[in-house]
This record gives structure tokens, C-alpha cells and sequence, in this order.
């Protein structure tokens, strides 16, 4: 599943049963995904892994928030591709580990990095410095949930 602002692929099930077996998959982590997101700043070091604890902020629903008491373990890995130091941006290469809601938009945010574009997590100027969320679904890979076949899709993030 997708957030609405985020583009990029998704897969979509036919019928109960397929649909039952690709949640499962996705529950397992035996679906590869990957994204591209545009960032505020330079993620230092470059590459690594986030692991913050997340849970909904109830009162401001639907943001998420970190929690170190109550939160779910969240994993993220990240690895800078490229830094524009003219405009202080970084298009970064993340890979969630685990499934939460908004997990990659609030890692990026809680380490100082917070995705273009994002009307959740991002401060006003970085919210209006994108025309859209720069969060890209660009990479899916998985078995076929009933002929167990290897299927990989990618798309290319479009900013």
C-alpha cells in the first residue's frame, strides 16, 4: 500500500485468495521494495539504517509519531545517491524494512531530513519548495503469489 501522495507501484490483487497470499508475503518481508525520495539537507553518513519506534499521533490523526514507550519497532535503510549543495538537497534510496504508516516520511523527518513536499512532516518552506510529496515506489519485487515465479517491476521517479 501506497500513502496517496506517494507515486510509484503498487500491486494489486485478484480475488480473496490471491489477496490473502500477497499480504502474506508482504507480512513475511518476502516483497523487495524500494523508493526515491528528494530530501532536505545531507544525510550524515550517507548510508544507514533509522530504527525509531512509531506509533499514531492520536490527537493530529493521521500522523504517525516517534514513541520510544509505546511505539512499534520501525527499520528503514537509506543511502544518499546524489546532493544538490547549491539547493542543500539530497535524492536518497530507502528501503523500509518494516511496514508503517508514513514510516519512511517520519524517519526522514526525525533524523532532519524531511521529504519536499510533505504536508505532514515537513516545515513550511520545505512543504512549498515541491509541487507534490517527492516519495517515489520505484522498485517491487516478489514471487508470483500462485505460480511462485520471480516478478520485479520498477519505475523511475519522475523528479
Amino acid at each position: 500500500r501506497l500513502d496517496m501522495s506517494t507515486s510509484g507501484l503498487l500491486v494489486m490483487a485478484r480475488g480473496r485468495d490471491m489477496e490473502r497470499r500477497l499480504s502474506i508475503a508482504f507480512q513475511q518481508r518476502r516483497v523487495d521494495k524500494r523508493y526515491e525520495a528528494v530530501v532536505a539537507g545531507r544525510p550524515d553518513p550517507c548510508e544507514g539504517d533509522i530504527r525509531l519506534p512509531l506509533i499514531t499521533d492520536w490527537p493530529q490523526r493521521p500522523r504517525q509519531k516517534v514513541d520510544w514507550a509505546l511505539g512499534k519497532p520501525s527499520h528503514t535503510h537509506y543511502r544518499t545517491l546524489a546532493h544538490d549543495a547549491t539547493r542543500d538537497l539530497s535524492r536518497v534510496a530507502l528501503v523500509p524494512h518494516t511496514g508503517r504508516s508514513h514510516q519512511l516520511r517520519v524517519h526522514l523527518q526525525a533524523i532532519g531530513h524531511p521529504i519536499l513536499g510533505d504536508e505532514l512532516y515537513a516545515p513550511p518552506p520545505l512543504c512549498q519548495a515541491a509541487p507534490r510529496l517527492m516519495l517515489h515506489a520505484c522498485h517491487l519485487s516478489f514471487s508470483h503469489p500462485q505460480l511462485g515465479h520471480g516478478m520485479t517491476f520498477d519505475s523511475p521517479a519522475p523528479f
